[in-house]
């Protein structure tokens, strides 16, 4: 494969899966707003730092309020990581490699966009802003259907499957990180009512709620959801399972290619340190520490890809 069409295809599915996720951010945001006692700005100007997007955001707006960040978050053509500006860069990429997409990837890509243009053509309101993020997860879910029940299972599903769990989990490490070190009120509300429901927050912003509840009965503890989010394997939006199938796509484009490259080698040592660690170990360590260190690896995992097949220079 053409290391342009590799590339596309990689960007491609980075960028549906990232319009996807920051609504689930935007979401988190929202929910976790309503339980602050203060109803303070904090939480907004964190979920900026949290998407990498705070420096940007104060280049327009004095002020993080609710309706600045959501705005910015959703539809702001300047910030290259929006839902809109994601979505439009998606398209593109799809329009790059549509030779090497079905019919129906590219229709639901395209329709996908169609949509949300509209919808994003002007700001969200209170009222229509729960719509337009389930709009965003409908749309997501008929691509990711249109590639599983079309593609072949070959380099090209590769390529766009490692930029989906790249994605999703560098996505799963921030809300994460939201909660935790971010948004989390004070020593005192560890473990009140308040902190648990916020922790619940997390669970339903990477869609894991009711799974999480069939494997605990119900029980709610930060220890417990940060495990589940890490280190369980059965949870597609785990940390675990997200480095697992970056490592079996390398693996098949290495046997495909008969090549070994170092980003093969790079992933290996990811996932095994995932497999080799315990939750008791990284809350020692900080989970804050733990998931900075995690998210400067897998953005080096990611560059280290594109460099071994050609991506950029």
């Amino acid at each position: 494969m053409l290391a342009k069409t590799a590339g596309g295809l990689f960007w491609m599915f980075r960028h549906l899966e990232r319009a996807e996720n920051t609504t689930r951010l935007i979401e988190t945001g929202l929910r976790i707003a309503l339980t602050r006692p203060d109803r303070s700005n904090d939480e907004w100007q964190s979920l900026l730092k949290t998407a990498a997007a705070e420096q940007l955001f104060f280049t327009k707006y004095e002020t993080a309020d609710a309706a600045n960040v959501v705005d910015f978050l959703l539809r702001d053509a300047t910030n290259p990581s929006s839902v809109q500006s994601s979505m439009a860069q998606a398209r593109q990429n799809a329009r790059m490699v549509r030779t090497a997409l079905t019919r129906e990837v590219w229709e639901a890509v395209n329709d996908t966009y169609m949509q949300l243009r509209s919808t994003l053509a002007r700001p969200a309101t209170d009222k229509n802003l729960p719509d337009t993020i389930a709009l965003v997860r409908q749309q997501s879910a008929l691509v990711r259907g249109a590639l599983h029940g079309s593609m072949l299972r070959n380099d090209v599903f590769d390529f766009a499957r490692l930029g989906t769990f790249l994605e999703r989990a560098d996505n799963t490490a921030r809300i994460l990180d939201v909660k935790y070190y971010v948004l989390l009120p004070s020593i005192s509300q560890i473990g009140s009512n308040l902190d648990n429901v916020q922790w619940e927050t997390i669970l339903r912003a990477v869609a894991g709620q009711r799974a999480y509840s069939w494997l605990t009965q119900g029980a709610v503890t930060p220890k417990g959801i940060a495990d589940f989010l890490i280190f369980d394997g059965r949870m597609p939006r785990s940390l675990k399972f997200a480095l697992g199938k970056l490592q079996s796509n390398l693996g098949y484009l290495e046997a495909e290619y008969g090549s070994t490259l170092p980003c093969h080698a790079m992933a290996a040592r990811l996932n095994a340190r995932l497999c080799t660690s315990s939750i008791d170990q990284v809350f020692e360590e900080g989970l804050h520490e733990f998931i900075l260190t995690f998210l400067q690896d897998l953005a080096a995992l990611g560059r280290q890809i594109e460099t071994d097949y050609r991506f950029i220079g």
